[in-house]
């Protein structure tokens, strides 16, 4: 299933806002800074839907705040 994510980095909380069943706002402690950000909203997604963080994978969007995801 592909997920849209509107990626927050930088924040103060880690929190996974769910907007409609395939768009989600995802915040994390983790700077945009050598993809630390998108192994940390990965592992956000994971912990969301229970799955291991290995079968969720980003597509799209490694530099941008709109991202693309899997969940396998």
């Amino acid at each position: 299933m592909k997920i849209f994510v509107k990626a927050k980095p930088n924040s103060k909380i880690i929190k996974c806002e769910e907007i409609d069943s395939s768009h989600f706002a995802v915040s994390v402690r983790e700077q945009a800074k050598d993809g630390q950000a998108n192994i940390a909203i990965q592992e956000a997604l994971a912990e969301h839907f229970g799955v291991a963080p290995s079968r969720v994978k980003l597509v799209s969007g490694f530099s941008s705040k709109n991202k693309v995801f899997e969940v396998l």
